[in-house]
């Protein structure tokens, strides 16, 4: 177990060298923008895992060639449960659940990835009547279950926390740390989403609370889930002010949208690296 928190460690933070080199930025992309993740400069791409599961054989073959052979790294991806997988309420089942976690995981692991985000809000949302504690139990169970195949695979599982609009459980960084310590796994830990962060008004200083278990970062400007391009256009001192505290030097990627991406990456990337010099 010693040797596991040892290799959690270097890898939540980009291996040794991140400890003494820049946050890594990343971008959350589908796979039709590996090349433009590529050309922004990106340092690596998070890309959908659900979208990669549900390729056929050939196609993943192809994108797992294509990615060895151009780039961009894939450390991290997202989107891990599908809609109609669901993880709480009575149509939850655990069958369905592990074959496609099993065949998801598998998949990502070959392409590099040693992180995966959990938000998946809608798998994860309890229908209207059910009780949300016993909604809460069943997320807690499934991420039990799901640990031990991600610790084979050395894959971490990140919780995302997400705001009401998109999930009805695990609402705030403070919530999905109580998923975390209720799970008691270092294979489930956190990622922290500025955007969701900032929409239910947390206070960032949950971050320095939720410390030991952040692996992961999320970003974006609130004001319409857009890039971050300079520090005038929202209050992020807060955040960095808490990462800078944890000493973060993990990994950020951009979660939001871009007027114009070949313009706004190269800038959303600079300012993003500076904003943990301050």
């Amino acid at each position: 177990m010693r040797g596991f928190l040892l290799l959690s460690l270097l890898l939540s933070t980009g291996g040794a060298a991140a400890t003494v080199s820049q946050v890594q930025i990343g971008y959350c992309a589908r796979l039709e923008e590996i090349g433009a993740v590529r050309a922004a400069g990106f340092d690596y791409a998070e890309l959908r895992t659900s979208e990669i599961a549900g390729l056929s054989d050939a196609d993943f073959e192809r994108l797992a060639e294509d990615l060895k052979r151009n780039g961009p790294p894939v450390p991290v991806t997202y989107l891990f449960i599908p809609p109609q997988i669901k993880l709480t309420g009575p149509a939850a089942d655990e069958t369905q659940q592990m074959d496609y976690v099993r065949k998801a995981l598998a998949r990502v692991s070959r392409l590099g990835a040693t992180t995966v985000v959990l938000g998946s809000g809608p798998a994860r949302n309890f229908p209207e009547g059910f009780p949300r504690d016993t909604a809460f139990g069943q997320f807690a169970a499934f991420c039990k279950r799901i640990a031990p195949e991600a610790r084979a695979l050395g894959i971490v599982i990140a919780i995302e926390p997400q705001r009401p609009q998109e999930s009805n459980l695990v609402n705030s960084v403070a919530e999905g740390l109580e998923l975390v310590r209720a799970v008691d796994d270092p294979a489930i830990q956190l990622t922290v989403d500025f955007y969701h962060l900032a929409e239910v008004k947390e206070d960032p200083a949950i971050v320095v609370e939720a410390a030991p278990f952040v692996r992961h970062l999320h970003m974006a400007n609130p004001v319409g889930r857009v890039f971050p391009l300079r520090s005038e256009e929202y209050d992020y001192a807060g955040f960095f002010d808490s990462l800078r505290r944890i000493g973060y030097r993990g990994r950020m990627s951009i979660e939001g949208r871009a007027g114009d991406f070949t313009a706004e990456a190269p800038r959303a990337i600079a300012f993003l690296r500076t904003a943990f010099d301050r």
